[in-house]
């Protein structure tokens, strides 16, 4: 089975993946954004795209990576990733499901204000990528075809580990990490999301 969590920059994708990864035995966090990073690295500048998510290859290799890891490996592959066009959604996640794989898909959703002091507490500013990104990401992100959307603004990450755990009928491990070892976790993932850390 596949656990997507999507959502908008900064919603918390990432932390929850990870925090949902120490609490489900057998599972894996599979990162789309890292062929997306090699990719734009190996291709001449002057014919490159804004997005590496426009590149068919990145859907391509991505959607078959998928399918052989879960194929492969009998656990839970968790994804990360922003995805908020849907031609993209059908290209990656619609092949799985239509060759048979579960994906269970949640989005992160939040108000712009919360998305916005989350963006804050990663060092990026209204001047950010990521920030330019939120209106129009959060927009496309509430239609149906980004079911099943959970609102987060009021939400623990320990509750909204709970939340995706329950839809996806999945039994949690319990978490016998103290307060000091969760916050060290959860600043060695957001040193990760600004690339200081691999």
């Amino acid at each position: 089975m596949i656990i997507w969590i999507n959502g908008t920059f900064g919603s918390g994708k990432t932390t929850t993946a990870y925090e949902l990864q120490k609490r489900v035995e057998n599972s894996f966090v599979f990162d789309p954004e890292r062929f997306g990073y090699v990719l734009m690295k190996n291709v001449p500048k002057e014919i490159s795209k804004d997005d590496f998510q426009d590149y068919q290859i990145w859907r391509d290799t991505n959607y078959l990576l998928l399918k052989q890891v879960t194929e492969a490996y009998k656990g839970i592959i968790i994804v990360p990733m922003t995805l908020t066009n849907e031609k993209y959604f059908k290209e990656i996640i619609g092949r799985l499901r239509e060759d048979g794989i579960t994906v269970k898909h949640f989005t992160l959703s939040a108000s712009k204000k919360t998305i916005a002091k989350r963006l804050r507490k990663r060092l990026e500013g209204e001047n950010s990528w990521a920030y330019q990104q939120m209106d129009k990401r959060l927009s496309s992100l509430s239609k149906d075809t980004f079911q099943e959307h959970i609102h987060t603004d009021s939400l623990s990450i320990e509750e909204v580990v709970e939340r995706i755990a329950k839809l996806s009928s999945m039994e949690l491990l319990p978490d016998r990490r103290t307060k000091v070892r969760k916050v060290l976790d959860r600043f060695s993932i957001r040193l990760k999301e600004i690339g200081l850390l691999k």
